[in-house]
């Protein structure tokens, strides 16, 4: 990780004032399993405290069994009761129906290229090209993704490259090509930016 921070103060003065103040990159990882997916389903557009109590009660509805089956032996009714939307029971189900048929093969994604498993999890309703971007991240551990379709990063550009209106993702491509192959770290550190935007 060492040669990804250098190359990245090296490259752009902005990313290096920012790595300075932040210090260490310190990414939290999941498993790259069917439940970290369920589980990003679950937080999509929602609070994270609000998201986390919804999840709990899933996992205690499927007794800890966070499987295809697990999830399908539940009635959607019984999903909704939950506290999960209409939208989201039917995506999770998918999820699960996909994956019980061997449409997505969990065990596989880490020897896919990129492309390929966004392909693969994007096939299942609900999930979108920023839900793939977020699950080859902190699931598969890519070193360079970049997902310009990510507010937090739209945001942060905006704020630290002095941008008069939120970046389109063309443009993010083009200030983003001095940080190949690292632009995952990047994104790490624009996402904390906006953690200590408070301090400043």
């Amino acid at each position: 990780m060492h040669r990804a921070i250098r190359h990245l103060k090296t490259s752009d003065k902005v990313l290096a004032t920012l790595i300075e103040k932040v210090g260490p990159y310190r990414i939290e990882f999941r498993d790259p399993t069917f439940e970290t997916l369920v589980r990003s389903i679950v937080f999509q557009q929602l609070s994270g405290k609000v998201a986390r109590v919804i999840y709990d009660r899933l996992k205690q509805a499927v007794a800890d069994d966070m499987t295809p089956d697990g999830i399908l032996k539940l009635r959607p009714e019984k999903m909704r009761r939950l506290g999960l939307s209409r939208q989201k029971t039917a995506y999770i189900r998918d999820l699960a129906r996909k994956t019980a048929k061997g449409h997505i093969v969990f065990e596989t994604l880490a020897g896919l290229p990129d492309e390929e498993v966004i392909a693969q999890l994007t096939a299942v309703k609900g999930i979108g090209v920023w839900t793939a971007h977020m699950f080859l991240i902190f699931a598969l551990r890519r070193h360079n993704v970049l997902p310009t379709g990510d507010l937090g990063i739209r945001t942060a550009i905006q704020k630290l490259y002095g941008l008069a209106e939120l970046p389109k993702p063309l443009e993010i491509e083009e200030l983003a090509r001095p940080w190949h192959p690292y632009c995952t770290v990047a994104c790490w550190y624009l996402w904390r930016s906006l953690e200590n935007a408070t301090d400043e």
